[in-house]
């Protein structure tokens, strides 16, 4: 068969029998190596919520794999998770592990001449990797998710991860007992599944069906729901099909289609962790780019969706409000959504959302009519200035004042500005500095969801600023500003940065200005010497030779 013509490199010529003999060994007849194989990329693991509940949806694909014509074959891929590495050393392999799991899809179906890829995850950098190594390799791949958390309760109150990280600064400032703190932490993660909010992997799954490369629907359903096991099953079928007709990720992955992924974010109020992961998946699609086309689009698209952190509602409140296609169909009516984009389905996107109503049910309060927005623009500005030359984002919904001129308070590390928040040493007015904390210097990009979850916990989200040349969660919100480059490490003018002096964040303006002259900027980064490594061997040494600014995508395939 001619879709079969990748697996037939390790099944036919020379080498034939030894390589049948082998594939015997796992479960091949005589009558199955004229079909597809496709790897199954597996991201179970017990190590987190987010990944606990993927065997299930597995093991529906596998099953629908083979009855669809396919030798579906599994291996594992790796996670980190960062709710629970958060404020740790182990939190600098989090977007590290991203090209880890891309590398580690890569090698297992290229190595074996797969001819398809279902990725199966959950955990933040799953996504993108998976992303990241399917329109690498471009041979036909499909991406199923793994589902989000059920919200937690407590008194009445919809819990999520990011409420025990509020509740520390909340209880450390005397502003919560003992009791709702204990209550919080039990009762955040009553379930398997994904941080539930809009945080970055709903921004991430939600956007891969705007992308094109997962099931229309089938991002926001919760992980132990049946319906989610049902999808997965739904995926491998598409999938093989894909396969049949020779559909490929660079078919669907295009400047267009992350065009309409991007609006996706935007309209939902997704994560900043957004704009590392299109700039690394456009790279990896071969994809014309860059940090300023999100800008671009932000200025056009509203915010529809009113869902945490800064708002009301979770993942689950807006699958049964309509979902990302009642999203994408207002947004396709608007003007504002490529519909000739091609899914994975063989269908554009117009198509799959044919039945979709063109606005919002009324009995719902997540997904506002096209009049009412929550924001007239996007939440994820790209500021510059003198702090940031290749530029930084900014995630400005939640804010009655998105702009700031105060004094620096400068950490060159994230536990360092952590012991500082704790000990009530950040006043209003305050602009914290995080730095060395970047790429390279880091190296990872930590998320900083303890320090602004802290800062938010204490009553101080309105007025005090943080500036960082790392990351934050999907759950941050407040007046912060991140992946802020060129960072410390590489000479960034955030390295020069002294305590006290005035620092403005200006999110009308699109401004981020250290307020020295350049003069005086001038002599200091005469003076300026760069920080030995904090790794000289391993995983992460090697990471910080290869990896690039984040305004390219904190890449290594290719990076500087």
């Amino acid at each position: 068969m001619s879709y079969n013509r990748r697996s037939r490199l390790i099944t036919q010529g020379i080498a034939r029998s030894p390589n049948r003999a082998m594939l015997r060994a796992v479960g091949f007849g005589d009558g199955d190596f004229d079909k597809p194989i496709v790897g199954v990329a597996n991201g179970h693991s017990t190590m987190n919520p987010c990944n606990a509940g993927i065997q299930p949806l597995v093991d529906r694909a596998m099953a629908a794999l083979k009855d669809a014509g396919a030798m579906p074959q599994v291996f594992g891929i790796p996670t980190v998770t960062d709710g629970i590495g958060m404020g740790t050393e182990g939190m600098k392999y989090s977007l590290v592990s991203r090209e880890v799991i891309a590398d580690a899809i890569e090698t297992s179906v290229n190595g074996q001449c797969m001819d398809g890829v279902l990725v199966a995850g959950g955990c933040d950098k799953n996504m993108p990797a998976g992303v990241i190594a399917m329109a690498r390799m471009n041979v036909p791949g499909i991406f199923v998710y793994a589902g989000t958390i059920k919200p937690g309760q407590w008194k009445g109150q919809a819990l999520t991860i990011v409420s025990p990280f509020e509740a520390v600064g909340a209880f450390t400032a005397g502003r919560m007992s003992q009791e709702d703190y204990d209550g919080i932490e039990r009762n955040a993660c009553p379930s398997v599944g994904a941080c539930g909010g809009m945080y970055t992997a709903n921004t991430m799954s939600s956007s891969f069906e705007a992308l094109g490369v997962s099931l229309m629907g089938s991002s926001q359903m919760a992980s132990p729901d049946p319906e989610k096991a049902d999808s997965a099953a739904a995926s491998a079928r598409v999938l093989v099909e894909a396969i049949k007709q020779d559909l490929k990720p660079r078919d669907i992955i295009t400047r267009k289609s992350i065009e309409n992924a991007i609006s996706l974010v935007m309209a939902t109020g997704g994560s900043t962790n957004a704009v590392l992961h299109y700039l690394a998946i456009a790279a990896a699609a071969e994809v014309e780019w860059t940090i300023d086309d999100f800008e671009r689009i932000r200025r056009r698209v509203p915010v529809l969706c009113d869902l945490k952190p800064s708002g009301r509602f979770v993942a689950v409140d807006f699958h049964r409000a309509g979902g990302v296609p009642q999203v994408l169909k207002m947004l396709l009516v608007h003007g504002l959504l490529h519909g000739d984009c091609m899914t994975i389905t063989g269908r554009s996107i117009a198509e799959e959302l044919a039945g979709v109503p063109e606005e919002p049910r009324a009995d719902q309060e997540v997904i506002r009519p096209w009049s009412n927005p929550m924001y007239a623009e996007g939440h994820l500005a790209i500021l510059r200035g003198n702090l940031a030359p290749e530029g930084c984002v900014a995630k400005i919904t939640g804010l009655k004042n998105p702009s700031i001129t105060g004094p620096a308070r400068v950490f060159d590390s994230e536990p360092a500005v952590m012991e500082a928040i704790l000990a009530k040493k950040i006043d209003h007015g305050d602009v914290v500095v995080i730095r060395y904390e970047g790429p390279k210097g880091g190296p990872g990009m930590q998320e900083m969801l303890a320090p602004t979850s802290a800062i938010i916990g204490q009553g101080l989200g309105e007025t005090v600023g943080l500036i960082t040349d790392g990351r934050f969660s999907g759950g941050t919100w407040g007046m912060v500003v991140g992946h802020v480059a060129p960072e410390a490490y590489v000479g960034g003018t955030i390295a020069l940065v002294r305590e006290g002096d005035s620092i403005t964040i200006d999110a009308h303006r699109l401004l981020i200005q250290l307020n020295v002259d350049d003069a005086e900027l001038a002599r200091r980064r005469a003076a300026w010497q760069p920080p030995k490594p904090r790794y000289t061997r391993g995983l992460l040494a090697k990471y910080m030779r290869l990896v690039s600014t984040a305004s390219k995508g904190a890449i290594t395939d290719g990076g500087e």
